[in-house]
């Protein structure tokens, strides 16, 4: 059901081909990775629609950096960051709904073993935030007008980022591992943004009263 090699592997086309001028459909990309369609196709699909929502996230965020941003702008820009940022967790624990409804038709994850403080999701949510780090900090290795020494910099950069993923990786790999194993167990852990809702965001319910 879940392997980080592959996750790792569709974050990376993803962030490829949504780059590109013409990207591919999400379900196109995840075949692309997938080595079992019939068992798997959806799953990658779901881990390839919340690469998606990080992709938009980091390009909404940077429009906020541009300079002479009028505030109107910058408002807007806001608003759009809130609702993708609900969207990036929502799908997130999307995933741990997926893979907990799975584990349960096998009897899993074990009751008693030791609780994992992270979920796989909200780990996959970490390497495609990783791996959106990756592309571009390899696109300012490659930059022609950049000043002496940015190259060598962000190689450096680069190679932290890359090492941080791997290890990551590992880390979800042996989670799935143990968790199948009955040695680790992992719960869905709710994110409970309170700021998208009119009726627990005291800046919308206050305003809205006036």
């Amino acid at each position: 059901m879940l392997s980080a090699e592959a996750i790792v592997k569709l974050q990376n086309r993803l962030t490829h081909e949504l780059h590109q001028p013409q990207p591919k459909e999400l379900g196109a990309v995840a075949a692309g990775t997938n080595k079992n369609p019939v068992a798997d196709n959806a799953w990658l699909t779901s881990v390839a629609a919340q690469h998606l929502a990080n992709f938009h996230l980091w390009h909404i965020e940077d429009e906020a950096r541009i300079p002479g941003a009028s505030d109107t702008e910058l408002a807007g820009v806001k608003r759009r960051v809130d609702a993708t940022n609900q969207l990036r967790n929502d799908l997130a624990e999307d995933l741990d709904r997926t893979l907990l409804a799975w584990l349960e038709k096998q009897s899993l994850p074990h009751p008693t073993a030791p609780l994992h403080s992270e979920s796989p999701g909200l780990i996959i949510d970490r390497l495609s935030i990783l791996a959106l780090k990756i592309y571009h900090t390899r696109e300012e290795t490659e930059r022609a007008d950049a000043p002496v020494g940015h190259a060598e910099r962000n190689r450096e950069r680069l190679n932290i980022l890359e090492e941080q993923r791997a290890d990551l990786a590992a880390c979800l790999e042996v989670l799935w591992h143990e968790t199948m194993n009955g040695t680790r167990r992992f719960k869905l852990y709710r994110q409970l943004k309170m700021y998208n809702d009119p009726l627990l965001n005291p800046a919308i319910y206050r305003k809205s009263s006036e």
